[in-house]
């Protein structure tokens, strides 16, 4: 089956037309004025318009984001167990793979921080991402964004393409150009992240959209907001038509949950969804999910306490002449930083950086850190770094991880809530370390 590995496309949709949202302009809820060193958010209420996202709504009108992730989805008349009324007649969940009420709080709570109708959880990201990308049909197009996840480039290579006869296109999105190019009438899905993994491209939502919406009304746009998090971005409201998150990252936040959830405001979307779960059985356990719900009832605490740290390293780095490009969206010199401004406000953890080495040296910069683990995962409490080339897109053939930018020297860390000086210090030391090393040829 075709498989595109040029730098410019990704896309899937399937037969029901896509809910019309219209873009409209992110608030500034949440937004961290980088003057300040506190992190205090600015006046940041939630948008309230539309259906309602939750059963007790009536008590969340015209709150700020941290009292919505606190009560969001809590209606404790609704806990029941599977016993039936009659056979045939449950009186409300009746099989834990379909439902259960811990399961629905936590679905609700998501919608409502994304200001969406609908949410269905995965017991991880990738099967989240498998039940959307089932939507579609072979001999379907889908255009995914060059830089992005291994995994869901893995997925969409060795299922889509190969087992279910999908056609493929990695595309660069930052440029429209490039979507125009390889936008075909069979075109049903455009999948991104923005911020991209690892790079940090930004790619301007809104925009997207529009393209897509001018080209066909059955593709859909699927953006994973991973790395944003309601707290700092809300796809649906630029017009995307699903935001997917891992919610193992930072929505947990604790490294201890293996879980994702599609969300959406389409009807139709939502019921193939929920069929997903059903069918599939690919749904995480009401002790997980427990776990989620607690997670995010201090996620507006710890997404502050991640940017401020994660500035601040970004800023450091910078400066260092051993590192050769800091990749951090909030920084001014970031290549889409207006575009970021624009949809978002504020930044997750993840820096991206150039070291001013090569691959042995980059693996000795690592080697020496001793407050960042070396792992693939983030968005936890805890600081990681990690070498993408062979971690997290190892699975990504080389000739295009070369040619999107994936080099042996590029390092990703993901910034956690410790102290940022003993942070940048151990950075600081580990870059000594291993130019002392390269210097003395060991």
């Amino acid at each position: 089956m075709p498989c595109s590995l040029t730098t410019q496309s990704s896309v899937l949709k399937r037969r029901a037309p896509a809910s019309p949202q219209q873009a409209k302009m992110h608030d500034k809820r949440g937004h961290i004025d980088e003057s300040a060193n506190n992190g205090q958010e600015k006046a940041d209420k939630v948008p309230t318009k539309g259906d309602k996202v939750s059963t007790n709504e009536e008590k969340h009108k015209n709150v700020a984001f941290a009292t919505l992730a606190i009560h969001a989805g809590n209606d404790p008349e609704k806990w029941d167990m599977n016993q039936q009324q009659f056979a045939g007649m449950p009186k409300g969940h009746d099989y834990a793979r379909g439902g259960n009420p811990t399961r629905d709080v936590l679905q609700q709570s998501i919608a409502a921080l994304e200001n969406a109708r609908h949410c269905r959880v995965f017991s991880s990201g990738l099967s989240a991402t498998a039940a959307m990308a089932n939507w579609l049909h072979s001999g379907d197009h889908i255009i995914a964004s060059d830089d992005g996840y291994g995994g869901t480039q893995r997925y969409f290579r060795q299922i889509s393409v190969e087992h279910h006869g999908m056609e493929l296109s990695f595309v660069d999105l930052t440029k429209l150009a490039n979507l125009e190019k390889e936008f075909k009438p069979n075109t049903k899905m455009v999948w991104f992240e923005t911020p991209s993994n690892p790079l940090l491209k930004v790619i301007d939502i809104e925009a997207v959209c529009r393209a897509v919406r001018s080209r066909s009304k059955e593709c859909i746009v699927v953006v994973d907001n991973t790395f944003m998090t309601p707290y700092f971005q809300r796809p649906l409201e630029l017009g995307a038509d699903v935001v997917m998150h891992s919610l193992t990252k930072y929505i947990n936040g604790h490294t201890d949950v293996l879980m994702g959830a599609m969300v959406t405001n389409n009807d139709q979307l939502d019921q193939h969804l929920n069929s997903q779960q059903l069918a599939a059985g690919a749904v995480p356990s009401p002790f997980d999910a427990f776990l989620v719900i607690r997670g995010i009832k201090t996620l507006h605490l710890r997404m502050r306490q991640h940017m401020e740290n994660a500035l601040a390293v970004a800023r450091w780095l910078e400066k260092d002449p051993r590192v050769e490009k800091v990749l951090y969206p909030e920084l001014e010199s970031h290549p889409q930083h207006k575009i970021h401004k624009k949809q978002s406000s504020g930044m997750s953890g993840m820096v991206s950086f150039y070291i001013r080495a090569d691959a042995d040296g980059a693996r000795k910069f690592l080697a020496n850190l001793k407050l960042f683990t070396l792992a693939e995962s983030l968005g936890g409490f805890e600081s990681l770094a990690e070498l993408p080339a062979v971690m997290t897109h190892a699975s990504v053939p080389e000739q295009m991880r070369n040619l999107i930018g994936i080099s042996d020297n590029l390092i990703r860390l993901s910034v956690g809530c410790e102290d940022k000086t003993d942070l940048i210090n151990d950075l600081d030391m580990a870059l000594n370390l291993a130019t002392d090393e390269m210097n003395r040829g060991g």
